[in-house]
């Protein structure tokens, strides 16, 4: 089997572009995903998921910006993992734009709220469950849901227990599921790895994933396993060990989600 194509980055559609950061690894594979969407010939755009703490990166979306004669005038995270969102001080310092995330504030968000910037909606989506604080956005425009870690472009996403929940995760994967369809949202435009072309088919990967990956802990639970390191032995062997630490917390994830049921 040959290897995936590099992910880059770059123009995505009229409206959205993607600025890779650089901080590649297991968990974040080519880098995390910064989204910046405007409409053509605006003089705004939202950017969506800073990223790290990395002033070249930070400054290459504001160039890209400014060369379109634009400001930034939204900035929005989909959670407040530190690969996505803690460049988002410095970034607000550059841009003068206000940071966004899910929460209660005046200029926080919520499940429902419409951003509207130079001719764009982009709808919010509460997707919790990889995190609890975790944003989908839906960018009507170009029938796209951008969706942080929720949905990955290459692989499948942690469910970050105890603050990630795998019940409210399924939750948010139906969720997901409803918004696709002839006429809908049909791309994803993930915050790790490349665009996937077909939102509904990825979404029903991912819950068929999450369904086996269940039986399988429930089946090595059945057979003697008494905690997470023991499940991991038995239901992750062909996982790479650079990202076991990844998969004890799903597992914590899954174990605790059996208890609960």
């Amino acid at each position: 089997m040959s290897a995936p194509t590099p992910w880059r980055g770059g123009p995505i559609s009229r409206h959205a572009t993607c600025v890779l950061a650089p901080n590649p690894g297991p968990m974040t594979l080519e880098g995390t995903n910064t989204w910046v969407l405007m409409a053509p010939e605006a003089t705004e755009a939202v950017v969506i998921d800073p990223g790290p703490q990395d002033e070249g990166h930070l400054q290459a979306v504001c160039r890209l910006i400014a060369a379109r004669g634009a400001r930034v005038r939204e900035t929005i995270l989909t959670h407040a993992h530190l690969d996505h969102a803690a460049g988002a001080p410095r970034f607000a310092e550059l841009t003068g734009s206000r940071v966004r995330p899910l929460g209660r504030g005046h200029a926080d968000l919520a499940d429902g709220s419409v951003v509207r910037v130079g001719g764009l909606e982009i709808r919010v989506v509460a997707t919790p469950g990889h995190t609890a604080d975790s944003l989908s956005f839906v960018l009507e425009a170009d029938h796209a849901l951008l969706t942080g870690d929720t949905v990955l472009g290459r692989g499948t996403t942690v469910v970050a227990h105890p603050d990630g929940e795998l019940a409210s995760y399924f939750e948010s994967l139906e969720r997901l599921q409803a918004l696709t369809g002839p006429g809908a949202v049909t791309t994803i435009l993930p915050g790790h790895g490349p665009v996937i072309p077909d939102a509904r088919a990825m979404i029903g990967v991912y819950r068929q994933h999450r369904r086996d990956r269940l039986e399988q802990v429930r089946q090595a639970l059945a057979d003697g396993a008494q905690d997470v390191e023991d499940v991991l032995r038995r239901v992750y062997a062909e996982v790479p060990r650079e990202v076991w630490p990844a998969a004890r917390l799903s597992i914590a994830a899954q174990l605790d989600y059996l208890a609960r049921s």
